[in-house]
């Protein structure tokens, strides 16, 4: 073999900033993702506990569909037929803000959502019944006593899951390249293209996403560990 490594070609100058932009932007997405993934897979979750049968349907609906279908064939439903589902006004406004990135954001957040509210529809499963209708007993609606109590104890029976979800999340943030989103995958694959150097370039960008996995895994078991432990029931 003729390879002659260089680290630092990948490590420094440029492409040193190229690396660091696509991790900015790979932190972006996957934060963005991460934050409306919890509310929509929140809101279908709950949905699904309620009694009422359309919404009831919509969320088993919602589940199967995004659950079945690949990631990567949804980035690109999102990407080339957002045109056609969404209003124009609200294509007007994406277009003006970066769609590459809205896109990827609408993707991933659709995509893990669908896992995310099976995970919270279980730990809402393992609170007792009891301590819904005492909730209505005491005089709290349906919203008011999800919100006050059944979630409180479902998120935190729900902690390790919703870890695995967030990471996989994160990785999964490495397909919206195929859209044009200058993430970190992207950013090594345009390293390799114009020095050549793809060992260093994907393992650098392998190591980066490692450690942000686990630093992310660590933040979420801290915060479980000195917080949702303390709370009392």
């Amino acid at each position: 073999m003729n390879y002659q490594f260089d680290w630092n070609l990948v490590l420094s100058g440029q492409y040193g900033q190229w690396i660091i932009d696509g991790v900015k932007v790979t932190l972006q997405i996957s934060a963005v993702s991460i934050v409306f993934t919890l509310l929509l897979g929140t809101i279908v979750a709950v949905m699904r506990m309620s009694k009422f049968k359309p919404f009831e349907w919509f969320s088993f609906a919602f589940v199967e569909f995004f659950r079945n279908t690949p990631l990567l064939i949804q980035i690109f439903f999102w990407y080339f037929g957002s045109y056609a589902i969404l209003p124009e006004g609200v294509n007007e406004w994406l277009y003006d803000h970066d769609f590459e990135f809205a896109a990827g954001v609408i993707s991933l957040t659709v995509y893990t959502a669908a896992f995310v509210a099976e995970e919270i529809r279980a730990g809402i499963n393992s609170i007792p019944k009891n301590q819904l209708e005492a909730s209505r007993a005491t005089g709290l609606s349906f919203l008011q006593a999800y919100r006050y109590v059944i979630l409180p104890q479902a998120f935190r029976i729900i902690i390790p899951p919703l870890i695995s979800q967030s990471l996989n999340l994160i990785k999964n943030s490495s397909l919206v390249m195929t859209i044009g989103v200058m993430d970190l995958t992207y950013m090594a694959r345009q390293i390799e293209s114009y020095t050549f150097h793809g060992f260093e370039a994907f393992t650098v960008a392998t190591v980066i996403y490692l450690c942000i996995s686990l630093i992310v895994s660590l933040m979420i078991n801290m915060y479980n560990k000195h917080f949702l432990l303390q709370i009392k029931y």
